[in-house]
């Protein structure tokens, strides 16, 4: 059974998620606070975290980086800060998605289910390359093939594109992408990003004014969906 571990210090939070999860057949733990969380989640291993960023000892952002250093465990961070600031921390720190509060349950869920499998070890698979039902990602070959015709792209719009492709799913921080594609001393040009993710999707998208593989969440950062 897959097993989940909610922290949060809101009680009636966590009564929802534990019955909702148990009802659903996921084994459940739950820790109030911060310094709870990390304990349980060396002793108990769970498959994905739901983590509230205000703990009454710990900031979230500080168990994310206490997770990160020693686990990949999916993270998804469940919170009623708005400030795309503190959404864009989190994920620095390693969260791999971001759920404002009040959320749907549905909605949840299924993000919860998509973060568990991006994590599964493929078995049988070709890790090096991702297809859609438009264009393939060679990564190891670092070729794009669309309709049977290989893609040019730009170095710059390659790298773009790598790194998406290997947190696919995933929401990639505008400052993340600055940093592994321009440098560490690019943090502020999200301009930059505009204007080649517009190029990927021109040259990628079947209708680039709405993409269905390279999504923007505003002020946050991108997500590559396959």
């Amino acid at each position: 059974m897959t097993r989940v571990l909610v922290v949060d210090d809101e009680p009636q939070i966590v009564r929802a998620l534990v019955i909702n999860l148990k009802a659903r057949k996921y084994e459940v733990d739950a820790a109030h606070d911060g310094a709870s969380a990390l304990e349980l989640a060396a002793a108990r291993h769970p498959d994905v975290v739901l983590l509230d960023l205000g703990l009454p000892d710990l900031d979230g952002v500080d168990v994310i980086r206490g997770l990160r250093g020693w686990t990949r465990v999916p993270i998804i961070v469940l919170s009623a800060r708005h400030s795309s600031d503190e959404k864009v921390e989190a994920l620095d720190a390693g969260a791999d998605d971001y759920v404002t509060k009040p959320f749907g349950m549905d909605e949840l869920l299924a993000r919860m289910r998509a973060a568990i499998r991006r994590a599964e070890p493929v078995v049988g698979g070709d890790e090096s390359t991702v297809v859609t039902e438009g264009f393939t990602v060679d990564l190891a070959a670092k070729k794009v093939n669309r309709d049977g015709t290989d893609v040019r792209l730009t170095p710059t719009e390659w790298h773009l594109l790598e790194v998406l492709v290997r947190n696919a799913g995933r929401l990639v921080s505008q400052t993340q992408l600055l940093q592994e594609v321009w440098g560490p001393a690019y943090r502020t040009e999200t301009n930059y990003l505009r204007v080649y993710l517009a190029q990927l999707r021109r040259k990628l998208e079947t209708d680039p004014s709405r993409p269905r593989h390279f999504i923007t969440e505003p002020g946050m950062g991108y997500r590559f969906e396959p």
